[in-house]
């Protein structure tokens, strides 16, 4: 066995590991992507005033639901709340 096939050898066994852990990290993401669905559809069975208890309204679930499949509509919502909360916590600091 030459130098040169002991390294094209030696690349194959170790790139085989490398193609089974992307496609389980293609297989979980794809299934936490599901689960966060299933998640948001379930805040648009809220009443207007239990979104308003967690910081949301009906129009942040309208913003939230229009990003590809793959990105989760629960991130942009939690993102959308805690600014919110910024600028209410801002606004009564002005005024205090």
């Amino acid at each position: 066995m030459t130098t040169f096939d002991f390294a094209t050898e030696t690349s194959r066994i170790t790139s085989r590991p490398a193609v089974a852990m992307r496609a389980a990290n293609t297989v979980f993401n794809f299934y936490r992507a599901w689960k966060n669905r299933r998640a948001f559809y379930r805040l648009g069975e809220m009443s207007d005033s239990e979104l308003a208890d967690i910081g949301l309204t009906r129009a942040d679930l309208h913003v939230a639901i229009d990003v590809p499949f793959g990105r989760d509509p629960t991130a942009i919502l939690r993102e959308i709340a805690s600014d919110r909360v910024e600028t209410v916590e801002d606004i009564a600091r002005k005024v205090a």
